[in-house]
Order: structure tokens, then C-alpha cells, then sequence
């Protein structure tokens, strides 16, 4: 026993209370000194770590699934990450070692490769990676090599093109259910707000111009600066491409109001069926009366490709001031001549490339298939889709209450009891509670089976303690009894946003 724990126990009991207290303030006191030493944006809470979908990858980091060593752990199903075909990757690797300095066959080009590089990128590198945005879009459009600028991945991109169109407090609309990480990329640093637009359900959570509107006339009833539009196209968490006519309306809302939008076209070579993925380089070309200079594209080969950890982003604008200035802020962000010199490479190679991309859409269309079937035979159903790396699954019959309250009561079972990592819809600021994003193609085979096996238990046990319903009846009704447990705070869950809790809004009295 150590002397402070002594010194503690022969302490009265009501001078003890107070000894812990003072403790407790002190604590407290060091901790506010210490944060005071730190910037105010390194100490804001605009990062948006502090929601279930940053709670559940830290459940899973701490208690991860292994199928021998821990198969009791949770399965990780809230990373987006393709790794559906990255033995396709390493056999080109292995059948072309002079594609990297670090190879004897490839060692002599090391000086010419390691020395110092401007921010422009590789010559080869910018050719390769505008060959594969046209390729990708169907060779619809050709993109320029010279309008390619590098970033640090898709977030360093997004970042990017908001501190290029944007000053602090401006806002931009991003239709919703949409990416957790947008609270991040878009606004976290640049001290820019999001104004959400709201999309439905009973519409397949399309984008409207009606949707638009209105949120565009909140952010001025606001008194809110709208400089633009974000959308990600295929969605993320929706695993769906926007159709033409959507786009076109999309692109005449943001030249009517004089504003820009930025296409999030990460995802663009994971569609694996029809309707095939269209760029919004491909509908403006073919627009009348439409400013280009309003349009940009973040792309990255980290979701494509299933290499996040090349931190290869890109940034594409039509307008050739927001081009120069991204140019200048990519110095923040360089992707590594080394990573750049592999991939001019890799992606000039018209065999590899063609063979990757048709292996891919095969690869994710059968991985697709299978977590659907599985989940529709225990009568879980899904936001149609046929693109991504995830389904938008829908566990509103399994909500104690429509409720905020009751899907993260659900979610914290799902984490705890079935050791699952999926990520709730309130992450993705969604508006209707119940929806859940399950990302698919980061696991093997085995894995997949063994997550459909623990959901099968799970809603077939729920339906075990409804003895006296019908089948048909418990698939729609089914409800959810079990202990209360710690829940997360709607200010503390959702990444600041304007809302009627936003100090954005004005106070109502």
C-alpha cells in the first residue's frame, strides 16, 4: 500500500471529502492552465472527435476482431476503405519494381526523384492522374494536366478549395445525410459553418431545388454569408449517384444565386452497376449559360483505389485563380515525389488500369450483393444503391422510439452487446433517426459472414421475446428492452453546425 493511500485512509471521513475536493480543483485548475497554453484552434471541439462515429472506431481500436487471436472483438464496419482488390495492386508492384526508387531495379532514378520538387507535381504524375479522372467519368470529358493540384488526400483538398472560395464565418449548404468528416475538412480550421439541406427519405434522400432554397433562405434569415454548395457524388453515407437532371439543377441553382459548388467525387470509380457515374465536369460542358468558374472538383485515389495511406488528393478547379491560389496552399500538403513517380507509373499502364477498374466493379457488385441478401432475409432493407463502399441500412423498426434518444440507445447496443462499429445516421446529420452507414469492403469473406451472423442472432433473439406476434408482424415491429445506459448529449454527439442551437441563430424571445 502505497504512503498517500496510508495518509488517506487515517483521514476523517468529512476532511477526506474535502481533501478530494481540493484535489479535484487542482486537477482541474493544471488542466485549464495547461489548455491555455494552446491555441484556440487546436483546442475547439470543431474537429467533431467527439461523436459516436470517431466513439466507434475507438470501441473497435480498443477491443479489435481477430478470428483466432480475439473473436469476440468488434468488427470494423465504420471505415470506408476498399480492400477488395489490393492483391490486383501488389501483383503490378512485384511485375514492375523499376516503378519504385526503393528497388534495385529502380534505385538509380532515386536522386532524380528525392531531390527537391515544386509544388506543380510530377509532369508524368499530373498526366496519369488526369488520364484516370477521364477514364473513371467514361471518357466523357478530358481533363487537364495542368489544372491538377495536389493535397494531402481528400481532406487536405477539401480544406484547400474552403480557404480558396471563403472567409471566415462565410457558409456553405451541403445536402444531408452527409459525410462526418465534412465538420473537419470543411470548417474546422477555416472557421467556415455548415448549413444543412435537409433530404428525405420518402424521396431516396434526393437533392431539390426546393430543399436548396430553403436552406439557402435560412442561412440570410440568419444573416449568413452562402458562398457555395458541397455535395459528394456518389454519396457518402447514401452509396447513390446524382442522375443528370439532378445535377443540371444542382449547377442552374448555383448560377442563379452567383455561388460555387464543389463536387466530392471521391467515390467516382466505385460504382459497380448501372446508372454509371457522371462528373460534373461531363454536365457543365454540355450547359448553356453556365460559369465555370463557379465549378470544382476534390478527387483522390484513396477510395478508387484503396491506397488512403499514399494521402493522394487532388484538387480541380475550372476557374484559374481558385487554380493558382490551391497551387500556392498545396505546399501544405504535398503528396511525395516517391508516391508520385509510383503512380505516374501505375496508372499509365492502360492494361492494369482497365483490368483494376472492371475487377473492382465485379468485386464490390458481389461484396454488395451478399451483406443485402443477408440482411434481407432477417428483414433489414437498405436505401437502394450502386456505389461506395457502405449501405445506408435502415433500423427504424428496431428503435425503442423514433427518436434522436433511440438510435443511439440502438447504436450503443449494437457497439457494446453485438460488437459491431456501425455508424449512426445523426453522425451524418441525418434528420430522420434509425438509419445506419455499413461500410462493406474492408473485410474478407470470413469476416463479412461473421457480421451477418451477429446481426442474424441479434434481431432473431429480439424476436424470440415477442413469442405471441406474428412473423410478418415482429419483422415490422420490432423493439428493443434492454438497460438504461450512458447516452450522448445532442451538443456533444453532432460537429457544430448552424442550427437553432447555433450562436449563428438569432435568440428568440
Amino acid at each position: 500500500m502505497s504512503l498517500d493511500v496510508c495518509k488517506l485512509q487515517s483521514i476523517p471521513e468529512r476532511k477526506k471529502k474535502k481533501h478530494l475536493a481540493v484535489v479535484f480543483v487542482e486537477e482541474k485548475l493544471m488542466e485549464f492552465k495547461s489548455k491555455n497554453l494552446l491555441s484556440k484552434i487546436a483546442t475547439n471541439d470543431g474537429h467533431g472527435e467527439n461523436s459516436p462515429y470517431f466513439d466507434g472506431w475507438k470501441a473497435y481500436d480498443s477491443n479489435p476482431f481477430h478470428p483466432t487471436q480475439n473473436p469476440h472483438g468488434v468488427i470494423q464496419m465504420g471505415l470506408a476503405e476498399n480492400k477488395l482488390c489490393v492483391d490486383l495492386i501488389q501483383k503490378w508492384i512485384r511485375e514492375n519494381p523499376d516503378a519504385s526508387i526503393c528497388t534495385a531495379q529502380g534505385v538509380d532514378k532515386f536522386n532524380e526523384v528525392a531531390i527537391f520538387q515544386d509544388y506543380h507535381g510530377l509532369k508524368e504524375f499530373r498526366q496519369a492522374v488526369a488520364k484516370f479522372m477521364g477514364r473513371v467519368g467514361g471518357n466523357k470529358v478530358t481533363f487537364d494536366p495542368n489544372r491538377i493540384v495536389m493535397s494531402g488526400g481528400a481532406t487536405g483538398a477539401n480544406e484547400t478549395v474552403m480557404f480558396c472560395l471563403a472567409d471566415r464565418g462565410d457558409a456553405f449548404l451541403v445536402p444531408s445525410p452527409y459525410y462526418a468528416g465534412f465538420a473537419r475538412d470543411l470548417r474546422w480550421r477555416t472557421g467556415l459553418e455548415i448549413v444543412p439541406v435537409d433530404c428525405k427519405s420518402s424521396d431516396n434522400f434526393r437533392i431539390t431545388t426546393a430543399a436548396l432554397e430553403d436552406a439557402y433562405e435560412k442561412a440570410r434569415t440568419w444573416k449568413v454569408n452562402v458562398k457555395g454548395v458541397v455535395i459528394s457524388n456518389p454519396s457518402n453515407p447514401l452509396g447513390t449517384i446524382l442522375d443528370r437532371d439532378t445535377m443540371r439543377s444542382i449547377v442552374g441553382f448555383v448560377n442563379e444565386k452567383n455561388i460555387h459548388l464543389v463536387c466530392d467525387e471521391i467515390y467516382a470509380a466505385t460504382a459497380f452497376r448501372s446508372p454509371r457515374f457522371i462528373s460534373i465536369a461531363e454536365i457543365i460542358q454540355d450547359m448553356d449559360n453556365c460559369n465555370p468558374d463557379l465549378i470544382h472538383i476534390v478527387y483522390s485515389l484513396s477510395k478508387d483505389m484503396g491506397i488512403p495511406g499514399f494521402r493522394v488528393g487532388i484538387v480541380y478547379s475550372f476557374n484559374d485563380n481558385v487554380m493558382h491560389c490551391a497551387r500556392k496552399m498545396s505546399s501544405f500538403g504535398l503528396v511525395s515525389s516517391q508516391t508520385q513517380y509510383l503512380l505516374a507509373s501505375m496508372l499509365s499502364d492502360d492494361e492494369f488500369v482497365v483490368n483494376f477498374l472492371r475487377e473492382s466493379s465485379k468485386r464490390l457488385a458481389k461484396r454488395h450483393h451478399v451483406f443485402t441478401k443477408g440482411l434481407e432475409q432477417i428483414g433489414i432493407s437498405c436505401l437502394k444503391s450502386n456505389a461506395g463502399l457502405f449501405l445506408w441500412m435502415d433500423m427504424r423498426p428496431l428503435l425503442k422510439e423514433q427518436s434522436l434518444q433511440g438510435e443511439l440507445e440502438l447504436w450503443h447496443v449494437i457497439i457494446n452487446e453485438v460488437k459491431l462499429n456501425v455508424s449512426p445516421g445523426s453522425s451524418f446529420r441525418c434528420s430522420e433517426p434509425g438509419w445506419f452507414r455499413v461500410c462493406f469492403a474492408n473485410m474478407n469473406d470470413e469476416t463479412v459472414e461473421v457480421a451477418l451472423d451477429r446481426i442474424r442472432a441479434f434481431v432473431l433473439g429480439r424476436e424470440n421475446q415477442e413469442p405471441n406476434k406474428s412473423k410478418h408482424r415482429r419483422k415490422k415491429c420490432l423493439r428493443l428492452s434492454f438497460s438504461s445506459s450512458r447516452l450522448y448529449d445532442e451538443t456533444i454527439m453532432s460537429p457544430h453546425i448552424i442550427s437553432p442551437h447555433s450562436s449563428l441563430v438569432p435568440t428568440k424571445t
